[in-house]
């Protein structure tokens, strides 16, 4: 079997046409497979969703508990038959419940990886090398330029700041799935102990992460209305970055602004969002994690999905391995 037969992109996102579903659709399908739980990739209104608990939890905390007709879930390592074809979730190490989808069928083996990392991460199982005949990859960081630190380095950057600072607070921007309750869990681990508050925004999904047995400690509202900046002298405070941008952010004590993201590594983004502190924490795979992990897939051809793809493609090329983009739309950096 061909491979374009086994997988290929649609309008919608990424059809297998023997199994009859789709893999993180963009658009409202019969049967979706779902990576993970970022908006980009999990949408609501499809007839079935397959994922696992974790993903289909996190889909109901975002759009309800009627985001699909019917749910499955998907065990990690197990393989379910669709139509004749074989379908297994393996742990991709983006966020909680993330997971690459191995679609298998007459002896062509295909990994679609969704968005992955491959740091060390406290909040999710770490990514899982599976050998495929194709591996399709993203390339959010496609470019040698991104070479992400170690994230420790990061918070103790904050740390340092917050004691040299005690009469500031500061604002940590960082996505509200995954990348926030990343950023708790790591200054928990750096020995921070005090309470750490965070925008409502935030609230249910580290609920959530609490409740998985993911220890993030003493998490208060960080709500000003009821109190004065002085309630927040010398604290941190994680929010959602849009949120930086409203009057919510301007109630704080002298607050200094940090960001937790990949892009941050490109110091006029940073300027340009008038951030003071940029952190380069990403749930995304750097250059290097990227082609370590098509090297150790052992894949003979690669799909690349969305992201810097023409630096990647030409890696792969100069390495002799087929590779291609497959220029899919509607995939944004929700948690980059």
């Amino acid at each position: 079997m061909r491979a374009s037969d086994l997988l290929k992109p649609r309008p919608e996102g990424l059809y297998c046409p023997p199994g009859d579903f789709f893999i993180d659709p963009v658009r409202p399908v019969g049967r979706a497979l779902i990576t993970h739980g970022h908006s980009d990739h999990a949408r609501s209104g499809h007839r079935s969703v397959l994922a696992t608990q974790e993903t289909l939890d996190i889909m109901g905390l975002r759009y309800g508990d009627d985001f699909a007709g019917t749910t499955q879930a998907a065990i990690l390592g197990e393989t379910i038959d669709i139509n004749g074809v074989s379908v297994t979730f393996h742990p991709a190490g983006h966020v909680l419940g993330s997971a690459q989808i191995c679609v298998e069928h007459q002896g062509m083996r295909i990994v679609a990886s969704g968005d992955y990392k491959r740091q060390k991460d406290a909040t999710c199982l770490p990514f899982e090398p599976v050998s495929c005949d194709v591996f399709i990859t993203e390339a959010t960081f496609g470019l040698p330029v991104f070479r992400h630190p170690p994230d420790h380095e990061e918070i103790a950057r904050v740390l340092k700041s917050a004691a040299r600072f005690p009469e500031r607070s500061h604002l940590i921007g960082a996505y509200a799935l995954g990348k926030a309750q990343r950023v708790m869990r790591l200054l928990r681990d750096a020995g921070y102990d005090r309470p750490i508050y965070i925008h409502g925004a935030l609230a249910k999904l580290s609920e959530y992460y609490q409740s998985k047995d993911i220890d993030l400690g003493e998490l208060e509202p960080a709500t000003v209305e009821s109190g004065g900046k002085a309630d927040f002298t010398g604290a941190i405070v994680v929010g959602p970055p849009a949120a930086f941008a409203d009057r919510w952010a301007r109630r704080f004590p002298d607050p200094i602004s940090c960001f937790a993201s990949g892009w941050m590594r490109i110091r006029q983004r940073a300027k340009q969002g008038g951030v003071e502190l940029p952190l380069i924490i990403s749930d995304h795979a750097d250059w290097n994690e990227l082609i370590a992990t098509i090297k150790e897939t052992g894949a003979e051809e690669i799909w690349v999905t969305h992201g810097r793809e023409e630096a990647l493609v030409r890696w792969c090329e100069l390495e002799g391995i087929a590779a291609r983009p497959l220029h899919l739309v509607g995939y944004e950096d929700e948690g980059d």
